[in-house]
């Protein structure tokens, strides 16, 4: 369970913290409470699981990453989770989860994301995925991006929208 100031919180930081030299100690402000607390209260949500992790989420098209695919496999049942915690360890997968198939329509069921300042070095990267894991057997696709329309992190709750 989760209280309230708990909840308040998540959803403090869940935005990203303040540009500034004291975050936390802003946040305490806010939320009227001690920056000690504010830290405190955040590393017993990260050990309680409910806070994964506090990070930077970097704007990969700023930095030259023009080039990104998701991958999609249709991955045996029985073999899913061992092949997905495989593909997860290289560094250039961004992502990598599991989704339900739709049979008739969209067969594929492990999904990751690569993005590479070419479309040459993320078809090469696929090539070094599917030899070092042995996936050369199993269907696959990759769904190069076109556009993009939004990046962020996750939000747990948000505003109505304006009409």
């Amino acid at each position: 369970m989760i209280d309230s100031v708990d909840l308040e919180l998540i959803l403090a930081v869940q935005n990203g913290l303040p540009l500034v030299s004291r975050p936390y100690a802003q946040i305490a402000q806010q939320l009227q409470l001690t920056e000690t607390l504010v830290i405190q209260r955040l590393l017993a949500l990260k050990k309680r699981g409910l806070i994964k992790r506090l990070g930077v989420i970097v704007n990969h098209r700023q930095l030259g990453y023009q080039s990104n695919a998701m991958v999609v496999f249709n991955i045996p049942d029985t073999e899913v989770t061992q092949i997905g915690r495989k593909i997860s360890q290289f560094d250039f997968i961004n992502l990598c989860y599991r989704r339900p198939r739709h049979e008739d329509v969209w067969p594929f069921n492990l999904f990751c994301m690569i993005h590479g300042k070419t479309q040459e070095t993320v078809l090469q990267q696929l090539k070094n995925l599917i030899q070092a894991c042995a996936l050369e057997a199993y269907e696959h696709d990759i769904l190069f991006s076109q556009r993009c329309f939004k990046q962020r992190g996750a939000r747990y709750k948000s505003t109505p929208l304006k009409s």
